[in-house]
């Protein structure tokens, strides 16, 4: 079972996100479930949603402990909020950033995991580009798609118009391959240096 963990504030789609990688995944005829954990529920605020993806069917419904995956909407919760507590050893993390994990105070947190499945997006940027809003849950998914490779890039899209219509389902499927592209150019680069 994969065990994936979603941070963000109140108002960025953290809800939204964990529902549209569960339909991603349903898509491509997995199992999954995505549910919140709220806290105080106002904009702004702390908010941290679940997604378990499997082949065969979930009965697990506690909040997650010891994700496999960590996308973080919002890189000001990084250093107010243990967003990396319980993270598998082989664990994927993706954070919303134009800095890469040195610059954002993490290089020690990094060096405990796996280079080529640590990295950054600037997803705000790209979807301010796309949206003309800085809401950058469908963009991160994108990139949770090339970095993992375990929901594909056309589930990802089928996902997002499922939950959307029209030009703002479209500016979010534009903006999600933006995202994949620039995380597929990253891994690349990485796995380069590796060698």
């Amino acid at each position: 079972m994969l065990q994936i963990r979603i941070h963000g504030r109140g108002g960025q789609g953290v809800v939204t996100a964990a529902e549209m990688l569960s339909i991603a995944a349903f898509w491509q005829g997995r199992c999954a479930q995505a549910f919140p954990s709220f806290g105080s529920e106002r904009t702004g605020a702390p908010v941290v949603a679940f997604c378990r993806i499997d082949d065969r069917e979930i009965r697990l419904r506690e909040p997650i402990m010891a994700p496999d995956v960590l996308i973080v909407q919002d890189a000001t919760l990084l250093h107010q909020v243990d967003v990396f507590q319980g993270l598998q050893p082989d664990g994927y993390v993706l954070i919303n950033s134009r800095l890469g994990f040195d610059a954002l105070g993490l290089g020690d947190m990094a060096s405990r995991f796996r280079h080529e499945r640590l990295t950054t997006v600037p997803a705000t940027d790209i979807a301010q580009k796309h949206l003309g809003r800085p809401l950058p849950n469908a963009v991160l998914l994108g990139g949770f798609a090339a970095l993992a490779g375990l929901v594909s890039l056309d589930a990802v899209a089928h996902a997002i118009r499922d939950k959307f219509k029209g030009q703002l389902a479209e500016a979010n499927v534009a903006a999600a391959s933006e995202a994949f592209a620039h995380v597929s150019r990253e891994i690349e680069e990485l796995r380069h240096a590796a060698r």
